[in-house]
């Protein structure tokens, strides 16, 4: 949308020398009858962009929200940017190329498919950890990378030359969210346009939930489906609700021996219990003025976990100071700070109005994990040995705690509760400087003393940046993580996204044949069921520095805080505490080996890539030359877009094809991970002449609908209650009686024309933006998915493509109505009428002939979603509104 620089709120700035223009959204607040100043920081952002958007009153809507803390105004938003990942970025490329031929078809200009704003795809989820605990891993790991995704990176390549505003940071340079927090991130943006330069907030939409991360800087973004984020691409605005927002009050320091991951792991568990699902949480207090803004970034980055939309920080003297440090202009920097004191966005002491407030005092935080299979469920460390003995017979029953089993031909035994991953990975804590270093520092501890990991345990170390390498190389700490095991193996996200790679074959035998319950050690923010390997059934995340001390350990079963965690050649017990580093020594290191020149240098060529990437050849065109793959295909939405749209009707005696009980997971819908052997994937991958060693992952192939319907509730830990006591992707096919894989039984009931629809509990879809979950759901041919609740993400996917989130009324669910999922269900009342919320009735037909019908609402939010729905999905809506 055009900005209207003749607006009455339309003004011009000078600093040094240079002019800007800028909306005045306190005089637009004042003029409407509030002061800016009393709405949340995160609002001021919102009020911001609709105003210099032009959205007639909508700026009135913030005064409502004032007088109530609370709205059921819609507004649009319209993000600066969009930031993507390639797990869920290359199907996002996928689809606009597809989007190209369908403009084709229906007689448009192709070229009117193209991002109208900017977009940079971070290369980071393909890198695995095949090779660890040596000096060429790293190399070794790259070139395993580049050998199995040169086809994606390939159409990658092809994008970033036919698409405009379209830029790829190549692999090997970092996580996207730590990119963007130490590089891409403006804070103010700054936008060249024919009446000159204009600034204004710097907001995006990501693909990856964790795009919250970025918060930390004060810059307003949250994570989305993919296609929510083509829609925002093509200029499309997303629609929205006016969210609560949840003030967190922040009283005390973080000190001792505390990490910023305790801090986050402690603010994840008192959300969660709080329930923050679809809101806003903004950070305030004067716990602020301790807290680094990398430790802000550590808590924003779980705003996921926590459930919230975003976890903000206002901007402040620390976000000046974390721009300086990480190499920015310096221009820019002052930019910041006038921009952010004129508009009333710099932090101040007095108290915004919030929904509701939450209060912490840091100084009673205790170190603490969280599993093993939530984020959200925090173990104090003192608590980590009961934890795992109360958790074992939900992992094995009858286990022995105390039997082990002699791996291979070695000179060791691994039993229940033995670490066999411990990873420093994730965006979450290598980002953060003070984390990174006190794990070097028990690595230098520990090999001083002579200690080593176990033998069993499979370490790595995957940075969110070149940085992460340059300071600890710079300290010397790096070689005793190398002592330990933990050598770079690549910068990604690896274990985090599920890319561990396989353990030592002899191990996985010993699992396998024993029925163990091993665990994994992770500073990542996702443990749920079967993503960080298929046979690691629990899984704690921890901070860097506990990473290394479990790896030390080898189990889980030890109390920290009591029992040694190991004994050197002479006999004597080392404990804990005689390697935790000191707050004294991670400030020492930090002061002299984390300066801006390594940010510069490393960011410097940040789109150019080494000669692995600067070597795959593309050919600019403006549509794109779909060739047999099985890793980049061209998906069937659009197959009818010329024909005549289609009236909603009832969905009619529709079958069940799944019954879940609460946090079904995006995990558990589609897997990231490895490609089972015994799957409709891997069948299909191997009738394509792919042996099993070069499956990859369901993540590196989202290109290929293909796999990724297959793939589709193909988790191995997945419980679909229609087979009772069976873990994995199966179902009852109803037309025979079989059981059968999800995708073979989806097949069956296409053939025969029979819709399906799914019943699931409380927070369904839970976890990462994984689009895929929504897009393999809707071709798999369910029509409705009808949940208690639904995590906020995955709900508007499901409507982006099509297919009904729908509740039941009044507390009702389907336990309650006892279904056995043997019915025919009638969702009836869709018509073209429907509005939000709009109310439904679900009839069903029981297998002994009576009928029950109960009240349900749709879970639609907004006139724009309603829209989707009637066009089938959200890129069928935009198509028609483009041609």
């Amino acid at each position: 949308m055009a900005i209207d620089f003749n607006s009455k709120y339309a003004k011009r700035i000078k600093l040094d020398n240079v002019e800007y223009n800028m909306f005045d959204v306190k005089k637009a607040a004042s003029d409407s009858g509030f002061a800016l100043e009393k709405l949340p920081y995160c609002l001021r952002v919102l009020a911001e962009n609709v105003l210099r958007h032009g959205y007639g009153d909508s700026i009135k809507s913030f005064k409502a929200w004032l007088q109530n803390k609370t709205s059921e105004d819609e507004i649009n938003y319209l993000p600066a940017r969009v930031l993507m990942q390639d797990f869920t970025g290359v199907p996002a490329i996928v689809d606009l190329a597809s989007m190209r031929d369908a403009m084709q078809v229906l007689g448009g200009n192709p070229l009117k498919i193209n991002p109208l704003i900017p977009v940079d795809l971070v290369i980071d989820h393909s890198v695995q950890v095949d090779s660890y605990g040596k000096n060429d891993s790293f190399a070794q790991n790259v070139q395993k990378e580049f050998e199995r995704n040169n086809e994606r990176y390939e159409f990658l390549k092809w994008g970033q030359k036919s698409f405009k505003n379209f830029r790829v940071v190549p692999p090997g340079t970092g996580i996207c969210h730590q990119v963007n927090l130490e590089c891409l991130a403006q804070v103010v943006h700054v936008e060249e346009t024919e009446k000159g330069n204009f600034a204004y907030p710097d907001t995006l939409v990501g693909t990856d939930s964790h795009t919250t991360m970025v918060n930390a800087l004060s810059v307003l973004g949250w994570g989305v489906g993919g296609i929510e984020a083509e829609a925002a691409m093509l200029g499309q605005p997303l629609p929205m609700i006016l969210p609560e927002v949840i003030g967190f009050k922040l009283t005390g320091k973080v000190a001792k021996n505390i990490t910023a991951t305790d801090l986050v792991l402690t603010v994840t568990e008192i959300l969660r219990k709080k329930g923050v699902v679809g809101k806003f949480v903004e950070f305030f207090g004067p716990g602020l003025d301790s807290l680094s803004l990398a430790d802000r970034a550590t808590v924003s980055n779980m705003a996921p976990e926590y459930g919230a939309t975003c976890g903000f920080f206002p901007v402040d003297d620390e976000t000046l100071k974390y721009l300086t440090l990480t190499g920015r202009d310096k221009h820019k920097v002052k930019l910041v700070e006038e921009y952010a004191k004129l508009q009333g966005m710099w932090r101040e002491d007095h108290q915004a109005v919030y929904t509701d407030v939450i209060e912490l005092n840091m100084d009673n935080l205790e170190p603490s994990l969280a599993g093993p299979r939530r984020p959200q469920d925090r173990v104090k460390l003192s608590d980590m040995k009961n934890n795992f003995i109360e958790a074992l017979p939900t992992f094995v029953a009858n286990a022995d705690i105390n039997q082990k089993h002699k791996v291979g031909n070695g000179d060791y035994s691994i039993g229940h509760g033995d670490v066999v991953i411990a990873a420093i990975t994730s965006c979450t804590n290598t980002s953060n400087p003070s984390v990174m270093i006190a794990a070097g520092i028990v690595a230098e501890k520990a090999s001083k003393l002579g200690i080593k990991s176990k033998p069993w345990v499979k370490t790595s170390l995957a940075p969110g940046s070149q940085v992460v390498t340059e300071y600890l190389s710079k300290s010397g700490l790096d070689r005793y993580l190398d002592n330990l095991g933990f050598n770079l193996v690549g910068y990604g996200c690896t274990t985090c996204i599920g890319n561990s790679g396989p353990l030592e074959s002899e191990i996985e035998k010993v699992i396998k044949d024993s029925e163990l319950a091993v665990a994994s050690v992770l500073s990542g923010n996702r443990n749920f069921e079967g993503r960080i390997h298929p046979f690691v059934r629990a899984n704690y995340l921890a901070s860097p520095p506990l990473v290394v001390a479990y790896a030390i350990a080898g189990s889980v079963y030890i109390d920290l805080d009591k029992d040694p965690i190991a004994t050197t050649a002479t006999g004597q017990k080392v404990f804990l505490k005689d390697i935790w580093p000191t707050q004294e020594e991670i400030k020492a290191y930090m002061s002299s080996c984390v300066t801006p020149s390594m940010f510069s240098s490393k960011y410097k060529d940040v789109f150019r890539g080494d000669k692995n990437w600067q070597n795959i050849q593309a050919i600019e065109s403006q549509t794109y030359d779909w060739k047999p793959s099985t890793y980049i295909n061209n998906p069937p939405y659009f197959v009818d877009i010329a024909k005549p749209k289609v009236a909603l009707n009832d969905i009619n005696n529709a079958r069940v094809l799944a019954l879940f009980g609460d946090s079904i997971t995006t995990d558990h819908i589609s897997p990231a991970g490895s490609i089972s052997k015994t799957s409709p994937a891997a069948q299909f991958l191997m009738s394509h002449g792919v042996s099993p060693a070069g499956f990859n992952s369901y993540g590196s192939r989202r290109g290929n609908h293909e796999v990724m319907m297959r793939g589709t509730f193909a988790n191995v830990r997945i419980k679909n209650l229609l087979c009772a006591g069976v873990e994995g992707g199966v179902t009852i096919n109803h037309l025979t009686g079989q059981q059968m894989s999800i995708y073979d039984a989806a097949m069956e009931y296409k053939k025969k024309s029979v819709p399906l629809v799914i019943f699931a509990g409380k927070e369904y879809g839970t976890g990462s933006s994984r689009d895929w979950a929504a897009k393999g759901t809707s071709l798999l041919g369910v029509k409705a998915v009808v949940a208690e609740t639904f995590e906020r993400i995955h709900r508007s996917n499901l409507v982006g493509m099509g297919v009904l989130p729908i509740s039941f009324n009044s507390g009702v669910t389907w336990k309650s109505l006892g279904l056995k999922g043997n019915e025919e269900i009638s969702i009836l009342g869709i018509t073209d009428d429907i509005k939000p919320y709009h109310p439904l009735k679900c009839l069903i037909k029981k297998a002994g002939g009576n009928n029950e019908t109960v009240d349900a609402t749709l879970q639609v939010y907004t006139d724009n979603e309603v829209e989707y729905i009637k066009h089938g999905s959200i890129l069928g809506a935009v198509i028609k509104s483009l041609k």
